[in-house]
């Protein structure tokens, strides 16, 4: 053990007087605190007094058994590691413990080295959790609450539902289009349900190359394939406790539906090349964008398994039938991107949030956060506006698109005949707008075009724009898009 680690609280417990002596000499030696127990009574209540990182304990002792002072320890202290003593005779129901969580065993005789040894990868495994919490905790404190942002009937009615199945351990379905938060929708569960303390391990099944899904999910064998190199623990194991949340569902291969439908029913996962299954506390929930009926019609997937997992059902509508939540995601994605903006600064102008009103949102609510942080890039300072937003926003509707820099982005049409004074031009400015607007269109609102062609700079044409927008009353000429 390395002089700056944190000695180790250790419980031993072992009816061998010779073996109790011996830990009490060697175990602080080693650099732990040890508290040394004769039986498995005396153990149990020491655990009831006290918190310790690693308990020792022999498998077989008089009265109270090894397995019931291992059972206390996961009633009382979940977390703190559990290694057994047992002698040749009983390594057949020491194997099956640690199949049960066991962190490892020993056999008698059982030499110094051997317990230096298990003990530092108990410490190492200690550290690597504490450190993975911090590290979680300061993930949550950074993002904030998983939160369901918006106030429309359809979300209100998502909300209802993840509250009522987050308490329960039913495996949930999550349904809807790419992009409208499927995913969001999982954590929340997860983090209203007795599990939020556990891992919530994400994998997208359409993502895996076919051939590694089954090790990905259950683990193998080191030998079982090659370039199989070491044993590996799947993501079922890593959710031990947790929640697994399986996107895609309907992408999982057809011939491991079979596995996965007998997981979920027995609770016990086999490694690939391994013949012992391995048992795990794992809350499912799954995803689509598919229609998982008409694939199960079609034979690409199994109706037991669409049952298994559609226990209970959330249906995310899609973002253009809630496009009164708009105005809150878009508050919601500039707040999280520039924190620092005032509470009560304007995030977007009613111009670019009516643009985004009429656009369509195949990608939902991803495509809106990839529009609002391609517009925060050319934003220097809030509000948005429509120039900001990308080009094809104003494409879909019909508006000419401008260059700033290289990159599209979104300007106001040029103004048509009607939006035109009525009569011949009445003084040089109104001239001089006419022959903006004429070369606008011209040039399919190129600004840098249409000022190259007037012979005048590009900022003295924003100028003019934005002179001859003040200058109307609202609804006339250029629209108050115009950058």
């Amino acid at each position: 053990m390395t002089k700056t680690a944190r000695p180790m609280r250790i419980l031993f417990a072992d009816d061998e007087t010779s073996l109790q002596e011996l830990m009490r000499i060697e175990l602080p030696r080693l650099g732990h605190e040890a508290t040394v127990c004769p039986d498995g009574r005396t153990a149990i209540a020491a655990l009831d007094r006290t918190a310790y990182d690693c308990v020792i304990v022999d498998l077989d002792m008089p009265g109270v058994g090894g397995m019931e002072v291992i059972a206390r320890v996961r009633e009382v202290a979940p977390d703190t590691e559990t290694i057994i003593l047992t002698g040749k005779s009983s390594l057949e129901s020491a194997v099956a413990a640690v199949r049960q969580g066991v962190f490892d065993y020993l056999t008698k005789p059982c030499k110094l080295a051997e317990i230096r040894g298990v003990l530092e990868r108990v410490r190492k495994k200690r550290e690597l959790t504490l450190r993975l919490r911090a590290l979680e905790g300061r993930l949550r404190r950074a993002e904030g609450a998983t939160r369901l942002v918006g106030g429309s009937p359809g979300l209100d009615e998502v909300r209802r539902l993840v509250s009522r199945v987050a308490a329960s351990d039913s495996a949930v379905l999550v349904r809807g289009e790419t992009g409208t938060g499927k995913e969001l929708v999982a954590r929340a569960i997860h983090d209203g349900s007795p599990r939020a303390a556990a891992p919530l391990v994400a994998v997208n099944c359409g993502a895996l190359p076919e051939h590694l899904v089954e090790s990905e999910l259950f683990g193998h064998r080191k030998g079982a394939f090659t370039g199989a190199d070491e044993h590996r623990a799947g993501l079922f194991e890593v959710a031990d406790g947790g929640t697994l949340f399986l996107d895609e569902i309907g992408e999982l291969p057809r011939s491991l539906q079979p596995r996965l439908l007998r997981a979920l029913e027995s609770g016990e996962i086999r490694r690939v090349g391994d013949s012992h299954p391995v048992t795990v506390d794992v809350r499912v929930v799954c995803a689509t964008h598919r229609n998982l009926e008409e694939m199960v019609a079609a034979g690409g997937f199994r109706e037991d398994l669409l049952f298994r997992i559609n226990t209970f059902e959330v249906a995310i509508p899609p973002l253009r039938e809630r496009l009164g939540d708009l105005p809150e995601l878009v508050d919601h994605f500039v707040r999280r991107a520039r924190p620092q903006a005032p509470r009560d600064a304007e995030v977007i102008d009613g111009g670019a949030l009516e643009m985004l009103r009429e656009h369509h949102w195949p990608g939902n609510v991803r495509e809106l956060f990839n529009c609002i942080e391609h517009a925060l890039v050319f934003c220097d300072s809030l509000p948005l506006t429509a120039a900001h937003l990308p080009a094809r926003l104003g494409a879909a509707r019909g508006k000419p698109v401008a260059t700033l820099r290289g990159v599209g982005v979104v300007t106001a049409p040029p103004a048509t005949p009607e939006a035109r004074p009525a009569g011949p031009p009445r003084s040089l400015r109104e001239l001089e707008m006419q022959a903006i607007l004429e070369g606008l269109k011209r040039n399919q609102g190129n600004k840098a075009k249409t000022a190259e062609e007037l012979g005048i700079s590009l900022k003295t044409l924003y100028n003019k724009l934005h002179q001859f927008t003040d200058g109307r009353p609202s609804g006339q000429g250029p629209s108050a898009d115009v950058a």
